[in-house]
């Protein structure tokens, strides 16, 4: 009796296994699950992977960042959180809002551009820089004022437009920073990462909206942000292509669609021991009786693909996320 109520447990167990395995797999979407968290972007430096995110914390429809949180792996399906690594406040000239942030090395330093409400009486967001010798910090304000600000874009349009800040250092060691809501912007920046080493330009890039990317492979550049085209319910992730970090770009169409339940999506590429990967966010995770959305969202990761001629395959937002093994 005894070993037979033993087998039909062991049966029950197994059968169960498949559920499990597909719901809880290391690398499953998504990949933080204790918080809600935002605007990916991720580094790599040696063996690890070093991802950034907002944390988002609202508790009614309207965003609530109070800091950015780092986490890193070896394999991309472990993550070990290093907490929180910065917030708006340890800059000297900011007070609030976490918006998206990228983190990027150079010389054996790590530069944390962030974007922040700035103080009064200039009360629009603006984008700062950090510096710390370690990729998990401590992060300190590099300037002790913004480097960028609303009065250096007379052009654009609401006090929201200098957000989301994307760092590119060229082959030749020049370090290019694009951003902006609505309209994209680029200035090239100084050896020293933390002034602007130029004017600052506009960058045409079809159904531009948001949350740019820069990145390179071979001789091709790539930029990847958020578009919102009208009558959509929310953004999508497009790209261009480039000969030059300066452009012209070429417009290549979408690289995935909306994200679920969440009117915002913020793209961050990667190459990783040989498989590139794309993370990005959504609002279809939930934590306890808190229920994700467009201002509790949740990063996912996903590989990525390249066509023959350097195009990005389109990207599929899956739950089963890398904990897949690549294709081929």
């Amino acid at each position: 009796m005894i070993a037979l109520r033993a087998s039909a447990l062991i049966l029950a167990l197994t059968a169960a296994w498949p559920v499990l395995a597909q719901s809880d797999a290391l690398g499953s979407n998504p990949i933080i699950r204790d918080i809600f968290s935002a605007d990916p972007a991720a580094l790599v430096v040696g063996d690890k992977v070093y991802l950034y995110v907002g944390r988002d914390v609202s508790t009614t429809e309207r965003y609530n960042m109070p800091d950015w949180l780092a986490y890193s792996t070896t394999d991309m399906k472990t993550w070990t959180s290093h907490g929180v690594v910065l917030k708006p406040t340890d800059f000297k000239w900011a007070r609030s809002d976490a918006y998206a942030s990228q983190v990027v090395e150079k010389d054996g330093k790590f530069y944390f551009y962030a974007t922040a409400k700035h103080n009064k009486p200039d009360t629009a967001m603006a984008i700062g820089v950090a510096v710390s010798d370690s990729p998990t910090g401590p992060f300190v304000d590099a300037r002790g004022t913004a480097l960028i600000t609303n009065d250096m874009t007379p052009d654009a349009k609401h006090d929201w437009s200098d957000i989301d800040p994307t760092v590119f250092t060229d082959d030749d060691g020049t370090s290019w920073l694009m951003w902006g809501n609505e309209k994209a912007y680029l200035v090239k920046l100084k050896a020293n990462m933390i002034e602007l080493d130029g004017p600052i330009t506009e960058v045409s890039l079809p159904h531009y909206t948001e949350g740019p990317w820069l990145h390179k492979r071979g001789d091709m550049y790539y930029v990847s942000y958020a578009s919102w085209d009208k009558g959509d319910a929310g953004e999508y992730i497009s790209f261009a292509t480039a000969s030059s970090v300066q452009g012209p770009w070429t417009y290549r169409g979408k690289l995935t669609g909306m994200a679920e339940n969440s009117t915002t999506i913020h793209p961050a590429i990667i190459d990783f021991k040989g498989q590139s990967y794309f993370f990005y966010h959504d609002g279809a995770w939930s934590i306890g009786d808190q229920k994700g959305g467009s201002y509790r969202r949740a990063v996912r990761v996903e590989p990525l693909y390249y066509n023959a001629d350097g195009t990005i395959k389109p990207i599929t937002q899956t739950k089963a996320g890398v904990s897949v093994g690549p294709k081929p």
